[in-house]
């Protein structure tokens, strides 16, 4: 696509960006904060070092190309004004992206389509009735330069047409998009980590596990199977008469999703609010938290080449 805007240049909106541009995409993004637009070409610089170091970039890019390919805008109307696409990357607040896409409904053209990142909201409901068939949902996944997935979901009235063209944008960026039938929250893979945080959630508040001890056993079983089978394969790999029987003599009630956890309440009472702060469930040991994120990108792209060489068990 000629030109495509992103609104929302925080966590995700900034990766979406870098994403585009490294595959000969022209890129304008926008951000209500200030503070948020200044640090987007730092951001993308420093993600694009990481990948380079990894020889997972394009060749020929260095920061000043980037600024050219992704140019940051102070107001809304600029960086969507002719854009072919708008990508919707702002705060999971309904009103706010309700606003927003008003907003778009005015400074957008007819033939533009709009898109929204959201992880759980049904944003359908939010899009101007005459915007519907050329609106979906595009979510990513963090950080997005370096995981793959990518969810296109349409809305009711969406157009088929407009939901294979975005599918192969994505396929165009090297990334594996999911087409859903339907919005659904959360859409495949955060339902499965929904799932597998309201066991965690529990296990901390009743005491029966410490975070190190529920992160060990992810790490050292779940995940090690996880990449070359994924879980369905692993049924097929375990046999599913044995499937079968242990679901049936199940002894236990799995958790139900909670609205909020003792464990994560006390934490964010302290201040320790993850990485950004320092600290969290884990003490980061005052490293900045660009070095923490930096460290985090370089050991998935060593994992993502890795798993590229090594491949999966994949049946049909």
């Amino acid at each position: 696509m000629s030109e495509i805007a992103i609104v929302g240049g925080g966590l995700m909106g900034h990766g979406i960006a870098l994403v585009l541009a490294l595959h000969g995409h022209a890129v304008r993004i926008t951000d209500t904060a200030p503070e948020t637009r200044a640090r987007i070409p730092a951001l993308m610089a420093s993600a694009l070092a990481t990948l380079q170091e990894a020889g997972a970039a394009p060749k020929g890019w260095d920061a000043e190309r980037l600024g050219r390919a992704v140019r940051v805008e102070a107001e809304l109307e600029p960086a969507v004004a002719g854009a072919d696409l708008v990508i919707e990357a702002i705060t999971e607040n309904p009103e706010a992206k309700r606003a927003l896409f008003t907003d778009l409904d005015r400074l957008c053209a007819a033939d533009t389509i709009l898109a929204s990142n959201t992880s759980y909201l049904d944003v359908f409901p939010l899009i101007p009735a005459a915007r519907q068939t050329r609106a979906l949902i595009l979510h990513w996944y963090t950080p997005p330069y370096i995981v793959d997935l990518v969810d296109v979901v349409p809305g009711p009235g969406t157009d088929p047409a407009i939901v294979a063209a975005m599918a192969d944008l994505v396929r165009g960026l090297g990334q594996v998009p999911i087409v859903l039938k339907r919005f659904i929250p959360g859409y495949i893979a955060n339902r499965i980590q929904s799932a597998i945080s309201a066991e965690v959630y529990s296990l901390l508040d009743d005491g029966i596990a410490s975070p190190r001890e529920i992160d060990d056993a992810i790490i050292h079983g779940l995940s090690l199977r996880i990449p070359i089978l994924g879980h369905l394969a692993k049924a097929d790999f375990t046999g599913l008469e044995l499937t079968q029987r242990a679901m049936a003599n199940a002894s236990y009630v799995p958790a139900r999703p909670r609205a909020r956890s003792e464990t994560l309440d006390a934490l964010c009472a302290e201040g320790r609010t993850g990485v950004m702060a320092g600290k969290g469930y884990f003490d980061w040991g005052g490293s900045p938290p660009e070095e923490l994120f930096r460290e985090r990108d370089r050991k998935l792209l060593a994992l993502k080449a890795a798993m590229a060489t090594i491949g999966r068990m994949e049946g049909t």
